[in-house]
């Protein structure tokens, strides 16, 4: 088997979307991938769904990573702006082959799944302690590389014990002068390969596909790219994945480019996977992908949701 904060303010964030029209008077858009600072992105769940106001979103789905707990609070906001959110997370999967000599890691978004009881949700408590072990060991990890760094300072960044991501550890080696930015401090330190980095446990594809079914929840892959397949081995994959539960396939991606979109869309098309998109918006984290638009190109239509829902 292949598979096995410190925030800018809310108005200079919504400062950032000046010159982008709505786009609901050309037909609705939405964003089915986007991060809080519940997990690792800079802005807290209620920005989201204003900022997805201010270009039109008709609908928005917050995925943060392994925990579901943002979304009451961005969809009791985004009522009182005209957004409808979808409940959704990202997982991620562990995968039995390198690229490069780096095991790459499988990211699945999950949809239609609420804070409460649950398969999933009962196996998302249980990520939640093993993210907070991992960046125990993270810190453990860059002091004995020599970097001067505690656990309190990384609950500092991040706001809260539980909320902590690799950005608020970015964040704060940038805070210490230890690099110039959060992106150095992912390509030298942080990045999967590098010294700083700390295997997780992870859930194997068709776990994670299992729980989200016996949850309701309909899963599609993100950014699938980040696999590092090509050719007959992509399609085999993807083939795979949905044998186990995949219904679709994250094609119109904030960073890809139009010809890059088109092909996935084809092989989509190809397997019967749901042709999907979002921005992957994680705020400052990532600041050239905003909510709705992505870098400006993107455009996600509202079909999506009524394909996703008729999976479930």
């Amino acid at each position: 088997m292949m598979f096995a904060t410190s925030c800018r303010s809310h108005s200079h964030r919504l400062g950032d979307y000046a010159g982008h029209s709505p786009v609901r008077e050309h037909g609705g858009v939405i964003d089915l991938h986007m991060h809080s600072v519940l997990s690792d992105g800079s802005d807290e769940p209620e920005v989201l769904a204003d900022l997805a106001a201010s270009v039109g979103c008709s609908t928005i789905a917050l995925t943060d990573h392994d925990r579901l707990d943002g979304i009451e609070r961005v969809r009791a906001h985004a009522a009182t702006v005209g957004v409808t959110v979808i409940g959704g997370c990202e997982l991620s999967c562990a995968v039995s082959y390198d690229v490069a000599g780096v095991r790459p890691v499988l990211h699945i978004l999950v949809y239609f799944v609420e804070p409460g009881e649950g398969a999933l949700q009962d196996e998302l408590v249980r990520q939640m302690a093993f993210r907070r072990d991992r960046n125990e060991r993270l810190v453990e990890r860059l002091r004995g590389l020599g970097i001067d760094v505690s656990f309190d300072e990384l609950v500092a960044a991040a706001g809260k014990v539980d909320g902590i991501g690799r950005p608020h550890v970015a964040q704060v080696l940038v805070a210490k002068g230890v690099v110039s930015t959060t992106q150095e401090a992912f390509d030298v330190w942080l990045a999967k390969g590098k010294p700083g980095y700390v295997e997780r446990e992870e859930m194997t594809a068709d776990v994670a596909l299992r729980l989200a079914k016996d949850s309701g929840g309909v899963a599609v892959i993100a950014h699938p790219f980040s696999l590092g397949l090509a050719g007959e081995s992509f399609t085999n994959a993807l083939t795979e994945l949905r044998e186990f539960g995949m219904a679709g396939m994250e094609c119109i991606y904030g960073r890809y480019s139009t010809e890059e979109r088109h092909a996935l869309a084809q092989t989509a098309q190809r397997l019967s996977l749901v042709a999907t998109g979002g921005s992957d918006y994680h705020g400052t984290y990532k600041p050239d992908l905003r909510v709705g638009v992505g870098r400006g190109d993107l455009r996600v239509p509202e079909s999506v949701i009524a394909e996703l829902a008729a999976r479930r």
